[in-house]
């Protein structure tokens, strides 16, 4: 994908069939992704899982993970195909994500993010989050800690 160019995309809830797409998002984005198998499980097992899917007109490009706990929203994935980043579709996934989760009861919102990861950290200050603490040793692939940052949502945004 070029970066002039500005697809067509959509956001919907992900579902069972999704799983090997998102698997692809997974895979391409993180040094250590989720399995199939954990992603399945948390389709069908965990009660607590919200997942939306961000489309272009041919298939999934990116994915947006949260567990939704009473009042609270924990962002556990977001990602995007390497070929689609910078096209603010990792935003817009948060802010559907942030704007669905509101609306469902969500009253904050929390994630942790790696300490060396700047464009996640500066987007998540973009959409309001705070440094809430540190994780220390929280990616297993690296010993790499978490930045634990929050948000108030607001269910009008």
């Amino acid at each position: 994908m070029n970066k002039e160019a500005t697809p067509s995309i959509t956001f919907r809830t992900m579902n069972i069939g999704d799983v090997p797409a998102v698997h692809r998002v997974e895979t391409d984005a993180f040094t250590s992704p989720w399995t199939m198998g954990a992603l399945e499980q948390e389709m069908l097992a965990n009660e607590y899982a919200y997942y939306l899917v961000a489309e272009d007109p041919e298939k999934i490009i990116g994915y947006c993970g949260a567990w939704l706990v009473l009042d609270e929203c924990h962002i556990t994935n977001v990602a995007v195909l390497s070929a689609y980043r910078g096209h603010g579709i990792g935003e817009a996934l948060m802010r559907q994500m942030m704007q669905r989760t509101a609306r469902k009861g969500a009253r904050t919102m929390t994630l942790e993010a790696r300490l060396s990861n700047e464009p996640a950290l500066g987007l998540y200050r973009k959409l309001g989050f705070k440094e809430g603490g540190i994780r220390r040793g929280y990616y297993t692939d690296n010993g790499e800690d978490a930045l634990v940052m929050w948000t108030e949502l607001n269910e009008d945004e």
